[in-house]
């Protein structure tokens, strides 16, 4: 409206004057020339007006559309008039060419926001004050939150985790141990700065260290025993060969008795223990030949029921709650089902003299972290706390007969499948195995 005033003033300042030379017309009696030229007057001055406030007001909608992204707005190009039709044109093309631009962006926007979910390594973005402008999925998943608003929300984490994030130099990286309902998590924390719409930022980056440790550790372990059991076999292998061709040769040959029984006791001696290391070296292989496993649906009900079945003697003892039932897992039916008899016969080995045994499966669905948990719980004897670390480590044993890889299998089956394993105990009071598969359909 505003315009439309400052152009109706132009226009009454050009009618005056025109007004003037009409008045001068119509004192020496040039009657209907005046008359005439004021209704042309008239009639010009109110053409103008009508075509400029209808160009003002084009050219406003255009401008408000181009700040709010309305590009709906599209400029009418049919015009009787060849200026008004180029001017239509050329704004209809601008706001093609933003409307382009701005899908364009929507669209880029949209992939990097999709490509910086799927990463592992959380990310964020936070502000000088520590709010935080962005984070992908895999930050709230690591930190175990439903959502992020400020740093000051991981507080409970640890008390300096905030602190650390504000004061964090672009290109350093700081390690620092969390807290979380699972347990302790060591994180390795990088920033990077750069600035937006002149807001300086924060891009940090968020990775669990412990479990790329963990994995590096068990591609260690793997090639050591497969380096020892290489060497041993190949030293194993002809003495149990050369014991059975010594043994026929001195039946053929003949000797007398004392001898030979002597000569016979001693080569099944070295024949059943060179067996023997045979078979213990064997076992120790399958630590470094597990099969890829084939991930099938597979739901929680059903794998519960065979479970159940291949333990009919011990209902008493044996207890299974399951929530959700049919959530779908992928998983390799065969590994997972073994990983689970592998630890309810733990859990049976662990039962105290004297104290009737109840070991608990029970599966739940997760909302935060969002995963599918499996639990086995026992009341045994428990793990003493300087053996609760090593559990998992092949060869490592609390067992006098135990051999060690039982664990140690479960753990890299379950990290083949994208999944985790944890132990908490309690000495005296009993053990809880938890396993947590992220790769499920509700």
């Amino acid at each position: 409206m505003k315009r439309g005033f400052g152009i109706l003033f132009a226009v009454c300042i050009a009618f005056s004057m025109l007004t003037v030379v009409e008045w001068w017309l119509y004192n020496h009696e040039f009657y209907f020339t005046a008359i005439s030229g004021i209704l042309l007057q008239l009639l010009l001055v109110w053409y103008l007006y009508r075509r400029e406030i209808i160009l003002a007001n084009r050219m406003e909608r255009m401008i408000d559309a181009i700040r709010y992204s309305d590009f709906t707005y599209k400029p009418v190009l049919k015009s009787s008039g060849e200026v008004i039709f180029n001017l239509n044109r050329q704004m209809d093309n601008a706001l093609t060419y933003f409307r382009q631009r701005q899908f364009e962006g929507e669209a880029r926007q949209q992939y990097y926001d999709s490509l910086l979910s799927t990463v592992d390594a959380g990310i964020l973005v936070i502000d000088k004050q520590g709010v935080v402008q962005w984070s992908n999925e895999a930050v709230l998943r690591l930190l175990s939150k439903k959502r992020l608003e400020h740093v000051d929300d991981l507080h409970s984490l640890h008390p300096n985790f905030p602190n650390l994030l504000l004061s964090l130099r672009p290109g350093k990286t700081e390690v620092i141990l969390i807290d979380q309902p699972e347990g302790s998590c060591e994180l390795a924390v990088t920033g990077s700065s750069f600035v937006s719409q002149d807001n300086e930022l924060m891009l940090i980056s968020l990775k669990n260290i412990h479990s790329v440790l963990e994995e590096n550790e068990i591609e260690a372990w793997q090639k050591l025993i497969r380096i020892l059991t290489h060497e041993i076999m190949n030293s194993i292998a002809p003495i149990i060969s050369l014991s059975e061709t010594v043994t026929e040769r001195a039946e053929s040959n003949g000797m007398n008795k004392k001898d030979y029984e002597m000569m016979l006791q001693s080569m099944q001696v070295i024949h059943r223990r060179s067996k023997g290391l045979l078979g213990f070296v064997e076992n120790y292989r399958k630590l470094t030949k597990i099969p890829v496993p084939k991930l099938e649906p597979l739901f929680a009900e059903s794998l519960f029921s065979d479970i159940r079945s291949l333990f009919p003697d011990d209902t008493a003892s044996l207890s299974f709650v399951l929530s959700n039932p049919r959530t779908e897992l992928f998983v390799d039916r065969s590994q997972i089902e073994q990983v689970l008899i592998n630890l309810i016969k733990n859990a049976q080995e662990a039962g105290v003299e004297g104290q009737q045994l109840r070991i608990h499966v029970e599966g739940t669905l997760l909302t935060l972290p969002h995963c599918y948990q499996i639990t086995v719980s026992d009341n045994g004897r428990g793990i003493v706390p300087e053996a609760i670390d090593k559990v998992f480590i092949p060869f490592f044993t609390t067992k006098t007969n135990g051999s060690g890889i039982g664990l140690s299998l479960c753990k890299q089956i379950m990290s083949l499948h994208g999944g985790t394993i944890s132990v908490t105990s309690s000495p005296g009071k009993g053990s809880v195995f938890t396993l947590r598969f992220y790769n499920f359909n509700v």
